[in-house]
């Protein structure tokens, strides 16, 4: 008998690769276009695991739901886990997640959006479509020789990173956990948040968030930074206050923002509101800056890190169904799916 899989917030895209993929014989995958909430959770009845996503709510009382349905795993097809009540989870439900689908695709799209901010990319395309072939507005500056931040040195941020470096700018890294002997095979150099801040003309997020990187850039943080730095966030939206981003951008202190997350995105990404508007007054505000570009979370999007994730969710649904293992399995404590303390008894 085939495992049954529920797979939560499914788009057609989730259904072509899951169905595709080298494990998909061994389950029963029903899809659910829903979000995973309390009032839909019934719809797990039966299931082995439930698939969840970014969006999905995974709080104490969705997770007293999919007990009392069976479930016996949530497989989150994602990295990200902020929308998960882990401790509460911990002896009661166990919790894996896809720590690394392809670092190179969220990278890639980070530095796409830094260099089409840059360079008006943006802008360029519409006037073209019009008949406007002028330059006036469209005046960008050389990464070369420039330097950059980059805020996170985990899978994504060392891609991010030495892409940076390729272009010929001076890279300043900054994590909890500095791999320092990455830093010096790389020629990176490891400094505190206020160097950053400080010095770089680029700033790139690629860190989790956490009660303690939350809203790390705020007014103070911005009032930090130099005069017309570029600020991109792929990493979660809720590290970055949205109302002193706007601020920065009215006084100019910001130079551009290249945003492919947002913190109340849960309620407008990966839908369609083009034909009824939008009610957030603050995502409305950074949509009329011509300096914003903002995509919906698309940044994971490739074939292969879409192949990577269907892979590795049923891979580890299989080894847990069959063999009681868990290689992805987040530690409630410290967030790591690698994290030593079953074995050590102590975090990283």
């Amino acid at each position: 008998m085939a495992y049954k899989i529920a797979l939560f917030d499914s788009k057609p895209y989730d259904k072509e690769f899951f169905d595709k993929a080298a494990m998909a014989a061994l389950f029963d995958i029903r899809y659910y276009p829903v979000r995973l909430n309390v009032e839909t959770a019934s719809l797990a009845k039966g299931a082995d695991v439930v698939c969840a996503f970014v969006n999905d709510d995974l709080s104490a009382p969705v997770i007293d739901a999919l007990i009392v349905q069976g479930v016996k795993l949530v497989a989150m097809r994602c990295a990200g886990y902020n929308n998960v009540d882990l401790k509460y989870a911990y002896g009661k439900l166990h919790v894996a997640r896809v720590p690394a689908y392809s670092p190179y695709a969220v990278a890639e799209h980070a530095v796409s959006l830094l260099m089409t901010l840059n360079r008006k990319i943006h802008k360029a395309y519409n006037r073209t479509r019009e008949g406007n072939f002028t330059l006036n507005g469209l005046l960008g500056f050389d990464l070369h020789g420039k330097t950059a931040g980059v805020i996170g040195t985990g899978k994504i941020g060392k891609v991010a990173a030495e892409i940076l470096k390729g272009f010929g700018m001076e890279v300043l890294v900054s994590d909890l956990y500095p791999d320092q002997a990455w830093a010096k095979e790389k020629g990176l150099r490891y400094v505190g948040l206020e160097e950053i801040y400080a010095n770089a003309r680029v700033i790139s997020l690629h860190c989790p968030l956490t009660p303690e990187s939350r809203h790390m850039i705020d007014e103070r943080s911005i009032a930090a930074m130099r005069d017309g730095v570029i600020i991109i966030n792929t990493g979660r939206g809720a590290l970055v206050d949205a109302k002193a981003l706007i601020a920065g951008l009215k006084t100019g202190k910001i130079g551009g923002a290249g945003l492919d997350v947002y913190e109340e995105e849960d309620k407008y990404f990966f839908e369609d509101f083009s034909h009824s508007g939008i009610d957030d007054d603050v995502l409305a505000r950074l949509l009329t800056f011509p300096n914003v570009l903002i995509t919906a979370h698309q940044a994971f999007f490739t074939e292969e890190a879409m192949s990577a994730i269907a892979a590795t969710t049923l891979w580890s649904a299989r080894d847990f169904l069959e063999k009681g293992e868990l290689a992805n399995e987040i530690c409630y404590l410290c967030g790591s799916s690698s994290c030593p303390r079953e074995t050590t008894g102590k975090c990283f």
